[in-house]
């Protein structure tokens, strides 16, 4: 058994950038800095920040595009993947992105694009991200066809206190 999860809290680094590849599937790059804080062994505060690089696809990256600012806070869930490259001096090198399917916009209008409503959650179900061989599979005859988006976060209401319980003793059917 393996597992791949990545869950980061952190401000963008510049504003999404959203292109689309040749099948018209939307694909978001942008930068996330995550920092940590503590005091060293003289008790003097250190802070070590790191940079992440962000990926996202399909409906998801362009709501990325549309409400992410730089500067503003998000949660992300996702996978770290690798990808080669070859550098200025030649020499091949290996960098380490987020592809992220989830993601919740985080501290109130004003951080991110002003519309964007406080923690409202989005993401992608799973099919999204299946290798191209699963995707070949046939469908039961009721699913659709074609991957399905997770709905918004629904915003939820507070629950009314329940009345006492006097005697539960008589409703007990056994």
């Amino acid at each position: 058994m393996s597992l791949n999860k990545v869950i980061l809290i952190g401000r963008l680094g510049r504003d999404p950038e959203v292109r689309y590849m040749p099948n018209g599937e939307a694909v978001c790059n942008f930068s996330v800095a995550t920092s940590e804080t503590w005091n060293d062994r003289n008790g003097q505060r250190v802070e070590r920040t790191e940079w992440h690089n962000i990926t996202m696809y399909r409906k998801l990256a362009e709501i990325a595009g549309q409400y992410l600012k730089k500067g503003g806070l998000v949660y992300l869930e996702g996978r770290i993947q690798s990808r080669k490259y070859q550098g200025k001096d030649g020499i091949e090198r290996t960098a380490y992105d987020i592809v992220a399917n989830e993601m919740k916009m985080l501290g109130g209008r004003n951080e991110n694009s002003g519309g964007a409503p406080y923690e409202e959650g989005y993401g992608q179900g799973q099919e999204a991200y299946q290798r191209p061989a699963q995707q070949s599979r046939q469908p039961a005859p009721d699913a659709p066809s074609h991957p399905q988006e997770a709905p918004a976060a629904p915003r939820r209401q507070p629950v009314p206190a329940a009345a006492p319980v006097e005697d539960i003793d008589d409703d007990i059917p056994f």
